[in-house]
């Protein structure tokens, strides 16, 4: 029975492949860009402490949106965190209470208020202008299309789009920021021109965003300040597989040394 169940669950880790290599980063991309100018709908997320949250009530000041995935170990957690050292730049900057930020947790149902409370206390989030919110499963296609965020799950989570969303106080998309790591320019800058009416910067071009852009939700290394395919789970699928074949070789000698005996004893 224990060897059943291994061999389903090397078998589902291959079906799931394919959709590691299905992930298209300039179409993430495009899909990104093509919803910058549009309102945002007026969604009903749930906070830490389990209270209903439409997304209209954070309109009158400019809105940081990112999404996240409670399960991921390595990359959210330190996107996150650099997001929270911009931030406090940004604040020092700007002042307090110019902006709200809020991180949604697309991964549902696992990412449940109380995953979200405790991914937050992980990462040492403690600010009044930032929440982090759960959407009920049946939304999370719209919700996060309509913020042009992509993404695929995978056998070691999911790929996705590394980007923040910048909304303005009226509820329109304003900007995409991208990257693993955000800087006071990157993420003070089209803060400041929301806030102060400065003139809006044009965007670079995809292809120019797409050498900029960390796709793979994989492994981070923070000495090297990259990301690498987490070869480790194609490591552990192969000595699986070698497994097996050891295993079926094993049970095939057994076979024949059987048949040899009974053959002999007749």
């Amino acid at each position: 029975m224990r060897f059943k169940h291994a061999l389903m669950a090397a078998l589902c880790c291959l079906v799931t492949l394919p959709a590691w290599a299905a992930f298209d980063p300039e179409a993430a991309l495009r899909a990104s860009q093509a919803v910058v100018g549009q309102t945002v709908p007026d969604f009903t997320l749930i906070d830490r402490a389990g209270r209903p949250v439409r997304l209209s009530s954070y309109r009158g000041k400019p809105l940081l949106v990112s999404f996240i995935y409670t399960g991921c170990f390595q990359v959210c957690p330190t996107t996150t965190r650099a997001l929270q050292t911009a931030l406090k730049a940004a604040q020092d900057g700007l002042g307090d209470n110019r902006f709200n930020v809020v991180s949604i947790g697309f991964n549902q149902p696992a990412d449940s208020p109380q995953a979200l409370k405790s991914f937050a206390a992980q990462n040492g989030i403690n600010y009044a202008n930032w929440e982090f919110l759960s959407p009920h499963s049946a939304i999370v296609a719209d919700l996060t299309r309509s913020f042009g965020f992509s993404y695929v799950a995978t056998p070691a989570g999911f790929d996705h789009v590394l980007q923040a969303t910048l909304v303005d106080a009226q509820g329109r998309i304003y900007r995409q920021i991208y990257g693993d790591s955000y800087s006071g320019e990157k993420l003070g800058e089209p803060l400041k021109q929301l806030i102060t009416g400065a003139p809006i910067a044009d965007e670079v071009s995809i292809a120019a965003i797409l050498d900029r852009v960390r796709i793979l939700c994989t492994v981070y290394d923070p000495v090297t300040g990259e990301y690498r395919v987490n070869n480790g789970l194609f490591l552990e699928i192969a000595g699986f597989m070698t497994f097996l074949i050891s295993l079926a070789w094993f049970f095939v000698l057994e076979w024949r040394t059987r048949r040899k005996r009974s053959f002999s004893g007749g």
